[in-house]
């Protein structure tokens, strides 16, 4: 068994039998700090790794990037079609009530 089956196998064992981070630690040879850490990082409570860390590692500091920047791809996806849904709403409510919504451009 390696790290990461040990680690979900672990993780598995806690949240679907409710024992204790020591008697888990125990049964598994593991400090429970060590599965305290991993229950937190499966349930996305552990801060992100510092700067420093990432100036040490220039290929860890490229995936870091690359990750940040898919990331961010995905929420800017998601902000264009929120715009486009509050933009065709807009668009429905001016049909139907027969009122300018949006602001008028340009010189008074």
């Amino acid at each position: 068994m390696n790290q990461l089956e040990l680690k979900e196998s672990i993780i598995a064992e806690y949240l679907s039998t409710g024992l204790s981070l020591r008697k888990l630690g125990v049964k598994h040879g593991v400090n429970f700090r060590k599965i305290h850490y991993w229950i937190m990082q499966y349930q996305g409570r552990v801060k992100k790794p510092a700067i420093s860390k990432l100036k040490t590692d220039p290929d860890l500091a490229q995936e870091a990037l690359t990750t940040d920047v898919k990331k961010l791809q995905a929420e800017l996806r998601k902000a264009r079609l929120l715009n486009e849904v509050l933009t065709e709403v807009i668009k429905v409510a001016e049909e139907e009530l027969g009122l300018p919504i949006r602001k008028k451009l340009g010189p008074k």
